[in-house]
């Protein structure tokens, strides 16, 4: 059986991972932000999100985050007339991504609080790790 420490430390890597995954997903969304069409009327990059779940581990008694999903957000895209825009369709319409930057905001520091807490965990159960062995050691 693993003990609690190390299934902390096991338990806090995988949001490590989780929320990273979580961050990449947003910065991609950031950076689509302005992303039309390749050709007039076309669909412009539909922002991207992420579902989590708790994975049970069969040799352990504790659950880690694992990525569930990845998915495209099917709200409307933002539509703006611009007739000289190479992405126009023929009334001048441009579908503009249906990402919201406040919302991507929100969700990076979220993920990046998420994160930070974390890796706190983790450096918590090292330093108790640390202290533990040096007890072991002072006992001899």
């Amino acid at each position: 059986m693993i003990d609690p420490l190390t299934g902390s430390l096991s338990i806090s890597g995988s949001g490590l991972q989780a929320q990273s995954e979580r961050m990449r997903i947003v910065s991609e969304n950031i950076a689509n932000a302005q992303s039309t069409g390749n050709a007039p009327g076309a669909d412009a990059f539909r922002r991207k999100l992420i579902a989590f779940e708790s994975a049970p581990q069969t040799d352990m008694p504790f659950s880690r985050v694992e990525v569930a999903a990845i998915t495209r957000d099917t709200a409307p895209f933002r539509v703006e007339i611009e007739p000289g825009h190479p992405a126009a369709d023929a009334e001048g319409r441009v579908k503009y991504p249906n990402v919201s930057m406040l919302v991507e905001l929100a969700d990076l520091r979220d993920a990046s609080r998420a994160y930070e807490a974390n890796l706190q965990s983790i450096k918590q159960a090292r330093q108790m790790i640390s202290a533990t062995l040096d007890l072991m050691r002072e006992r001899g």
